[in-house]
């Protein structure tokens, strides 16, 4: 008996490696010091714009998000929702990104399968100035099922410690403006799966496109939109709406003492949304919890800065709503 026989096949590993190192050096900057393949990655930081560099860091993964993938039979979306999702943790923090790691575990490596999943990433670390500099593919035969695989990352970013956005200044009449997400991003997913069992491929009332398609929409990231914002001293918060919807995310950063008053008819919410809460008789208070709908980042601001902050976004083309306000509890 031999490795192959045994269910690794080392060979679809390096055919993989080499599938994909074309595209992962796309994404390398000056600053990237290894090539893909050796057992480190070095990146070298530039310090000289910061008074007092801090490195943010975030892990994550898409979830039951790959299980659509792979119904639908389409991989090159996921990667890109993997990147962003972590570019977006670490940007409510005030941090830009440096740097990615990917993890790619399955019972059967497929190497174009995989290589469809690695230029979602590379597309979205391009598009965020961020370079992958590394990665691991595991293929556990016995762990997984011939056909299962799970995707995580990691990313590393830096802020200067005096531009650190934690929340600590949200105060009572503070506004809260929303910004449109992209559909599901990369939560719900469980549930909205189990709605539409068996259903990828219909097209409900009022959609453009098919379920399995909707779901598969790119998480986009925010850091394009608001990067020229971070420093306004009158950004006292940021909350990346995922698993918990936008209250239960954006009370993560409200300090005590404080609640929010949300206007849940302030934005309109994609039509994707109500097509699950119908056809699955999802409850309301179900539905915000466990989607955005509608609302993937949510800026917290000082009352009186919130018509240029709004005027800004609207002239990067931003569909921007005021959803609500901190009040005192």
């Amino acid at each position: 008996m031999d490795y192959k026989s045994a269910g690794v096949d080392i060979g679809a590993g390096e055919e993989f490696v080499k599938l994909i190192k074309p595209q992962v050096r796309q994404t390398f900057t000056s600053r990237v010091m290894t090539d893909i393949g050796a057992f480190g990655g070095f990146f070298r930081p530039d310090f000289g714009a910061y008074q007092d560099p801090v490195l943010v860091s975030s892990i994550d993964g898409v979830g039951t998000k790959l299980k659509v993938a792979a119904e639908v039979g389409r991989y090159d979306t996921i990667g890109s929702c993997l990147v962003n999702h972590c570019v977006n943790d670490i940007l409510v923090c005030g941090a830009r990104p440096m740097f990615f790691l990917d993890y790619y575990a399955c019972g059967q490596l497929r190497p174009a399968m995989a290589a469809d999943v690695v230029k979602g990433m590379v597309t979205a670390c391009r598009e965020n100035g961020c370079a992958l500099i590394g990665g691991e593919t595991a293929e556990m035969p016995g762990v997984y099922a011939k056909d299962d695989f799970d995707l995580a990352g990691t990313i590393v970013g830096m802020v200067d410690r005096p531009m650190i956005i934690n929340g600590s200044r949200i105060s009572d009449g503070d506004v809260l403006i929303g910004l449109p997400s992209t559909g599901l991003h990369t939560n719900g997913y469980s549930l909205a799966r189990k709605v539409f069992e068996g259903r990828m491929g219909h097209t409900f009332e009022g959609m453009e496109r098919s379920v399995g398609e909707e779901l598969l929409q790119v998480h986009r990231s925010y850091l394009p939109v608001i990067e020229d914002i971070l420093s306004s001293e009158d950004l006292h918060g940021m909350s990346h709406v995922t698993g918990g919807g936008l209250v239960g995310n954006t009370m993560r950063i409200v300090p005590s003492g404080l609640e929010l008053d949300v206007d849940w008819n302030a934005w309109p919410e994609p039509v994707i949304f109500d097509v699950i809460r119908r056809e699955g008789g999802v409850p309301e208070d179900d539905m915000k919890r466990t989607f955005n709908l509608g609302i993937g980042l949510v800026l917290i601001v000082a009352a009186a800065s919130v018509d240029t902050m709004m005027a800004d976004l609207k002239a990067k083309q931003e569909n921007a709503y005021i959803i609500g306000s901190v009040k005192a509890g």
